[in-house]
């Protein structure tokens, strides 16, 4: 049940996207009326193809798991993060604080195909926390092109809180342009040459809770 009603979100947020798309499409057409034939079939054909490309594109990413919110092992995260271009990586244990870190994840891995979204048990992920130098649980790991990008730990950036809200997270996220964001997020991307981290880093730690 749960697994089907999790499909019918994600078809319809396809869905809801290309009718928006379509909608921007079909207006702007309207408004080339005053120019040339052959100029409007131009574009028309350009638009197409923007489409047609868009659509294989979100199908690639849902072939990859894009649009939930996944656990994986250990072993599996190379692969993960070599086939997606974008990945958000929950390190997490079970405690109060990256419970409420997996309810904002799963919403917003149904909003945001572009970026892949997973899990991974820290305990049970000796090797990589350890190359990641991963400290602190909750631990967000923000990959672009196989490298870790930015880190969100703990809740000390989304209010020092337990009860921040999505938006806030995914304004969050979107600072390290690991999602696409339409707000201001956008517009101003944080500088990540002090936190970028390669995969095949490695430094020893030991793992902590956030408060």
């Amino acid at each position: 049940m749960a697994e089907n009603q999790a499909k019918q979100i994600l078809e319809q947020q396809v869905l809801t996207v290309a009718k928006a798309v379509e909608d921007k499409l079909n207006e702007e057409i309207e408004a080339l009326d005053r120019l040339d034939l052959d100029d409007i079939e131009v574009l028309r054909e350009r638009r197409r193809q923007q489409l047609k490309k868009m659509a294989e594109r979100r199908s690639k990413w849902i072939s990859l798991g894009h649009g939930e919110y996944s656990e994986i092992a250990e072993k599996e995260f190379f692969a993960a993060v070599k086939a997606s271009d974008r990945v958000v990586c929950h390190f997490y244990r079970e405690n109060w604080p990256c419970k409420v870190m997996d309810k904002h994840l799963n919403i917003l891995a149904k909003q945001h195909l572009e970026a892949r979204f997973l899990k991974i048990h820290a305990e049970k992920s000796p090797f990589l926390t350890e190359k990641l130098r991963i400290t602190v649980l909750p631990t967000l790991a923000l990959v672009k092109d196989a490298k870790v990008e930015d880190y969100v730990v703990g809740f000390d950036e989304l209010g020092g809180t337990d009860e921040f809200s999505t938006e806030e997270l995914e304004e969050r996220l979107a600072k390290s342009q690991v999602i696409f964001f339409e707000g201001e997020a956008s517009s101003h991307p944080i500088n990540p040459s002090t936190t970028k981290r390669s995969v095949r880093q490695s430094e020893t730690s030991n793992l902590s809770d956030s408060d």
